[in-house]
């Protein structure tokens, strides 16, 4: 029982969000005694993804702003005088303003819910003005979606590695080419059909084919359990530490991951694909012959950059945008590089880093596809339930919606020697380890954060319509003034289990500065 847990352990871990979750992994493996606790009634933390009710229970929890746990009164009386308490938040206070917006139609009907749905309250997380929802649900516009999300949070992208284990690659990608194939075939037919319809004007015809129906609020709901929607969304370089973790820990055999299948940039006010890999570059539309020869002379360059430190020494102090100028690329080119390849922007990156951030790209290019991105099935809350099952295997004890009131502190050595919990039990370990959003904002008050906006949107159309319709994409729109970060946006498709067929899902990702709070708002 949660209530008679064993009054000492090794490592005690608070969170269950992915970093947690590899370290309690990582020591319950080695041998550790490892209790992990989470005040939260899921795995994951703010790594965790939810279906379609499970999110809207989220949101109403974070809009009402309640407690969920009962704090034992006595836990102060457990303090000796040698030592001091630090209470730990029961609230995370590090997402604030969450919103929904529906364009949908809201054609609710009383009998349309799915298992475990919000109790037909939904009123409290959707419009604050039903009629002006009710009027923008039937008048949306062509390029509109159903719904949109935003959040702000901080992230890091995956460190490289240029480590390699030839027979173990395969372990990570279950979803193999065959697989991809065939999804795309199926979803073909059904992609020619419907332009089929299209291209056929008689009106005989056009009776006979029945129309594309919009996707309503109820389809949504009874569809929820489709929806495993990202509190934090990521990509994963098919060449880094983490990939390196999950092959050599075994853990990706509780995982399936999908390519990314499309790079995309915004330019001049349109949605163009960025060519990558050789292949691209030579089949690409956009470039002439002579930018193809550039861009391959270039590209090359950059994979063995460090062996050439003349070509590159001279320009060490300017930005890699500057950089980018010398080369003689044209601005097409430039852009590409720029924002779609190197990820960076005009003031971020000097040439190193820049020269840097290209090579990890192209190194990661045909490991497991034509883009160097890889996304796990089910979403990115599936990445720590991994490492949290693998500390189980080994022994790790478990318990959700388990509160702690403090850590106890030893005045003299300014050691954490144990923690008391709702119940009032002082549990003695050796090693803490805190998700940082337990704390209250005084005792973080020296860490700096950075902070992102995060959107969700749930839409019925993709940001470039293609012949197929399982695309799974990354899209760049720089900023727009000089200085400013680009937004990000990643577009998945049904076959990631992470959207309701006839959908699309795509995250928002917005990073900026001078904020103390981070965000999470669904428009």
């Amino acid at each position: 029982m949660a209530d008679n847990l064993p009054s000492e352990f090794d490592v005690i871990v608070i969170g269950t969000g992915l970093p947690e979750s590899i370290i309690a992994a990582a020591c319950s493996r080695s041998g550790l005694r490892v209790l992990h606790v989470d005040s939260r009634n899921y795995y994951g933390g703010n790594w965790a993804s939810f279906s379609f009710s499970g999110i809207l229970s989220w949101l109403k929890e974070y809009q009402e702003n309640s407690d969920i746990v009962n704090e034992s009164p006595t836990w102060q009386e457990q303090i000796l005088e040698n030592e001091e308490a630090i209470a730990l938040s029961r609230k995370d206070k590090t997402i604030q303003h969450v919103e929904v917006f529906c364009y949908a139609s809201q054609d609710l009907h009383e009998d349309v819910e799915e298992a475990g749905a919000l109790q037909k309250n939904h009123a409290s997380v959707i419009s604050g003005n039903p009629t002006e929802a009710a009027h923008s649900a039937y008048q949306p516009s062509e390029d509109e979606s159903l719904c949109t999300v935003s959040c702000e949070m901080p992230t890091e992208q995956t460190p490289s590695s240029d480590q390699e284990t030839a027979l173990e690659i395969n372990d990570v990608e279950v979803t193999g080419e065959n697989e991809k194939h065939y999804d795309d075939k199926t979803r073909v037919k059904s992609a020619s059909e419907e332009e089929t319809s299209e291209n056929v004007p008689t009106a005989e015809d056009t009776a006979l084919q029945p129309k594309k129906n919009r996707i309503t609020y109820s389809q949504i709901i009874k569809e929820g359990r489709r929806f495993n929607i990202d509190l934090v969304s990521k990509l994963l370089y098919s060449r880094g530490l983490l990939i390196d973790l999950l092959i050599k820990s075994n853990v990706s055999r509780y995982a399936e991951f999908k390519n990314i299948t499309r790079i995309l940039a915004f330019r001049e006010g349109r949605v163009e694909q960025v060519p990558c890999s050789r292949a691209d570059v030579f089949n690409s539309k956009q470039l002439t012959m002579v930018e193809k020869r550039m861009l391959m002379k270039f590209l090359t360059f950059c994979m063995e950059y460090e062996k050439h430190p003349d070509e590159y020494k001279a320009y060490e102090e300017i930005t890699f945008s500057e950089y980018l100028k010398t080369q003689k690329l044209t601005p097409n080119l430039q852009y590409f590089v720029l924002h779609s390849i190197a990820m960076t922007s005009e003031t971020a990156s000097n040439t190193v880093d820049g020269l840097k951030a290209t090579k990890n790209f192209l190194h990661c290019l045909g490991r497991y596809g034509n883009t160097p991105f890889l996304f796990p099935l089910y979403g990115q809350g599936e990445l720590p339930q991994c490492f949290c099952r693998m500390c189980a295997v080994f022994g790790g004890i478990y318990c959700l919606r388990h509160s702690v009131q403090c850590l106890v502190v030893d005045k003299e050595s300014r050691k954490c020697k144990a923690i008391i919990d709702q119940f009032g039990q002082r549990i003695i370990s050796k090693h803490f380890l805190v998700e940082d959003s337990y704390f209250s904002e005084n005792t973080c008050s020296h860490v700096q954060y950075r902070q992102i906006s995060r959107s969700v949107l749930i839409t019925d159309r993709s940001v470039l319509k293609t012949d197929s319709d399982q695309q799974i994409s990354i899209l760049t729109v720089p900023g727009e003034e000089p200085g400013t970060f680009a937004v990000r946006v990643i577009e998945l498709c049904p076959s990631t289990m992470t959207c309701m067929k006839g959908t699309l899902s795509a995250h928002q990702i917005h990073p900026f500065l001078n904020q103390h709070q981070l965000l999470l708002s669904f428009h």
